[in-house]
């Protein structure tokens, strides 16, 4: 009894050392920043106090200025567009962007800057500190920044009178275990950055109605969303109440705060209907829920609010209770490579509306990326299935309990749709089976040849992946085991190992044989 006490606390005390390892920087940005909407440019000012809780002293901090990836065609951006003959298309028609004006300080003196030594990362930039920055120190650093819009060809720009502003402000890299994580902007490949809290005023033609990651500090403007939003949520019809902005000449200031959060985006458009609801969760907790969208005859966007509610209470339920007080979709223009694009609290939307099941499932697929990309921040440049494949196993189940469909499957036959939801899941996971998939699910994002491989291999063949543990231990355990991993990393970076041990910790078993698999090329058929 004594020897397994014993090992018990080596075991004990190695865990907590391990986790007290754990460490993360964190970020609060107060940024300023002004539309021009002739001009297509946004005119800003950003602090940022980063406070270093690395074991490091840095002595510098690498900045992502994201803009710049649309500046020329050199970018790594528009080289990997180049490269992939199903993205080229993007590139018929489109405009410049850039970001300029950029004069670094850190507690108030001029920081030196430096290029990065690869020619296509003109959209990062090192910023030299005047002095190192200590473990559990904090600095301010501040800068001005003009940032001219592109035409929207991958997730920044403008198009048909509507801005989306993503990706549009000057941050800091990750720093982590790893090191610097300064990659550029790419169009196929995602994020990583750092967490932090969030103050944002934003100036801008009075006529705008404006979604944004977190929450509207301006009452009137809030009351206003909230009161014809619950007025079309209501009526659900073609003759909606329309947004009347209380100053019709001149500029208004929105400010939105947001705690938490890897990232801060908003949208912009004078036709926006607003629709507007809230969600109750298991816990009691009330989320409110917005939808942002145009009015066009028989849109199914009408549905919307009630396709994010029911995402939000699922994804809770299955995953570990939504941790922002907002949630909200927007309608954007058409993309010719994706449905959609996630940032925290907020998404858009970029496929047209075909069918109700097909809309659902892209704007809940969006929505659930709240917990794989922003509750739960891994690294999605390098393990871009920890975001998309973990949220595609979800959102399969989603289509399968509440329409027995699968948006990636296309149609299916009526005897397939006939079956039980577990019988129905089990024939489509069988088709995904067959298809064939060479790269490994992890492959790092910049590394697939094309959009159609990063596809199969990031979404599809860890869905199924995930899917062959749910046949071998269930899908409550599956669930416990997220709920797991959820807990222990949410608002976190964690890496495919956490992931692993937090399975592992809630399953009771080894999982070396499945996560050995993330690197298996070709199909899974022969796996036993």
């Amino acid at each position: 009894m004594n020897k397994y006490i014993f090992l018990f606390l080596i075991f004990f005390s190695y865990s907590s050392f391990a986790q007290d390892k754990y460490w993360q920087q964190h970020l609060n940005y107060t940024i300023d920043v002004t539309l021009d909407d002739n001009d297509k440019t946004l005119t800003g000012f950003e602090t940022i106090v980063y406070k270093n809780n690395s074991p490091s002293s840095l002595d510098f901090i690498w900045f992502h200025i994201y803009p710049n990836a649309y500046k020329n065609e050199t970018t790594a951006m528009f080289q990997q567009i180049k490269n992939d003959p199903s993205r080229k298309k993007k590139l018929d028609k489109y405009t410049y962007g850039e970001i300029a004006g950029l004069n670094f300080k850190v507690n108030g003196k001029v920081a030196e800057t430096e290029a990065h030594p690869n020619p296509q990362y003109i959209d990062v930039i090192k910023v030299k500190l005047p002095s190192a920055l200590k473990p559990g120190d904090s600095t301010v650093i501040t800068t001005d920044f003009k940032v001219k819009l592109p035409s929207y060809f991958s997730r920044s720009g403008y198009a048909d009178g509507e801005f989306m502003i993503t990706q549009w402000y000057p941050k800091p890299a990750v720093y982590d275990k790893d090191g610097w994580h300064e990659f550029p902007y790419l169009d196929m490949g995602e994020f990583y950055s750092e967490y932090a809290d969030f103050k944002v005023n934003i100036s801008l033609p009075s006529a705008y109605i404006v979604g944004a990651t977190g929450i509207l500090q301006n009452a009137d403007e809030l009351e206003q969303y909230k009161k014809i939003g619950a007025q079309n949520y209501a009526s659900k019809n073609d003759k909606p109440v329309l947004y009347i902005p209380q100053n019709k000449s001149g500029n208004k200031t929105l400010t939105y705060v947001m705690k938490n959060a890897p990232d801060f985006a908003w949208f912009a458009d004078k036709k926006f209907v607003v629709a507007y609801d809230t969600v109750q969760l298991n816990s009691g907790k009330v989320v409110d829920v917005f939808s942002y969208y145009f009015n066009k005859k028989n849109t199914l966007w009408l549905q919307s609010v009630d396709y994010a509610k029911d995402a939000t209470k699922k994804y809770s339920n299955w995953i570990g209770e939504y941790d922002y007080p907002v949630v909200q979709v927007v309608e954007g223009p058409k993309n010719n490579a994706s449905g959609g694009m996630e940032y925290p609290t907020i998404t858009l939307i970029t496929s047209p509306d075909a069918k109700p099941e097909t809309l659902d499932a892209i704007i809940t697929h969006e929505v659930g990326h709240n917990w794989f990309m922003s509750m739960l921040g891994s690294n999605e440049r390098i393990h871009s299935w920890q975001d998309e494949g973990l949220n595609t196993y979800y959102q399969f189940r989603y289509e399968a309990e509440k329409y027995k469909s699968n948006s990636v499957m296309g149609e299916i036959p009526a005897n397939i749709k006939a079956l039980p939801v577990d019988q129905f899941q089990s024939a489509i996971y069988n088709a995904v089976m067959s298809i064939p998939i060479k790269s490994a699910i992890a492959t790092p994002a910049a590394e697939f040849p094309t959009s159609d491989d990063y596809g199969m291999a990031s979404y599809l063949k860890p869905a199924l992946w995930l899917y062959m543990l749910e046949a071998a231990v269930g899908k409550d355990k599956v669930d416990l085991a997220f709920k797991n991993y959820y807990n222990n990393w949410k608002h976190k970076h964690p890496s495919p190992a956490d992931m692993k041990a937090a399975f592992e910790q809630s399953l009771g078993s080894n999982l070396d044989k499945y996560f050995d698999l993330l690197k298996k090329e070709g199909s899974f058929k022969e796996t036993k």
